[in-house]
């Protein structure tokens, strides 16, 4: 039986964790199936927490779907110990905190620069929840690629003690990439949205041409689209999140943004270029 945990005080470290905000979805799913086989018969948790410091003036914090008893279902069936859902009040006691984990340069481009301050907080409440879960591991989906590589960065830089799995992103049959937001969509939008795998799908096809014919590719099927706010696409390094240039080699990260009526979406697909050297930086990696 998965224990439902609200207090820190109460909870036992993991061996691992997948971190989330709720609305769970087959995505989520698999992240804990991954996070289940990987710990053997170590426990896992999941925590449960919308995070307001990762949330903007105009976004969509209030709205943001909270369906608690369903997630508990999820997790369990996927395979959760445990899930962790603390109040505001547990993980931010002292009121919105004045000390703050900093993405940096890294986190100011791309999602950074249509979100100004949401990496900020997104690594400050990853920071904090890996400290009160003490995992081994924890478990991460590659659809938010800029999200990924900025934890990836972080533990390094500061010398965490836990090792970040990548667990590949999951798709409706007609490439839609599941999110919790795409419950916002009407069937119509829906359609739309769909233009952005195809867009991404279109670059992957072109991977022997090489980066500029990638992106090429993309840019020509997401113009084909109609009804689409886009925020940006591009062919990205996944080491430093800039721009892979025309003679780039190894990982790289094909990265869509855009809105479909008044929800915005993200989308990606990792490539791997030939030339690259073995000994290529795992923060660029999947590990």
């Amino acid at each position: 039986m998965t224990e439902l945990v609200h207090h820190a005080r109460d909870l036992p470290p993991a061996a691992a964790v997948v971190m989330t905000m709720g609305a769970l979805h087959e995505g989520h799913a698999s992240l804990i199936r991954a996070a289940r086989a990987h710990a053997g018969d170590g426990p896992v948790t999941v925590t449960v927490f919308v995070n307001p410091l990762q949330f903007g003036p105009n976004e969509d914090l209030d709205r943001y779907p909270r369906t608690l008893d369903a997630d508990l279902e999820l997790a369990a069936a996927a395979g959760a110990d445990r899930v962790f859902a603390p109040a505001v009040e547990e993980v931010y006691p002292g009121g919105e905190p004045q000390v703050r984990v900093t993405a940096g340069p890294m986190g100011e481009r791309y999602e950074g620069a249509a979100r100004p301050g949401h990496f900020d907080g997104m690594l400050t409440v990853v920071a904090k929840l890996l400290h009160l879960t003490r995992p081994r591991a924890a478990f991460f989906g590659q659809k938010d690629a800029q999200q990924l590589a900025l934890i990836r960065r972080m533990v390094t830089d500061l010398n965490f003690p836990v090792g970040i799995v990548a667990v590949p992103t999951v798709r409706e049959p007609d490439g839609l990439a599941l999110s919790s937001r795409n419950r916002y969509l009407s069937a119509e939008e829906r359609t739309r949205a769909l233009a952005l795998s195809r867009a991404l799908f279109a670059g992957r096809d072109r991977l022997a041409e090489g980066p500029e014919a990638v992106r090429k590719a993309a840019r020509e099927e997401l113009s084909a689209a109609g009804g689409l706010a886009v925020d940006y696409l591009d062919l990205i390094d996944p080491a430093t999140f800039t721009g892979a240039g025309p003679d780039h080699t190894g990982p790289a990260v094909l990265a869509v943004a855009a809105k479909v009526g008044t929800t915005r979406l993200i989308d990606n697909v990792p490539l791997d270029f030939p030339g690259g050297s073995p000994a290529t930086s795992e923060l660029g990696a999947a590990r």
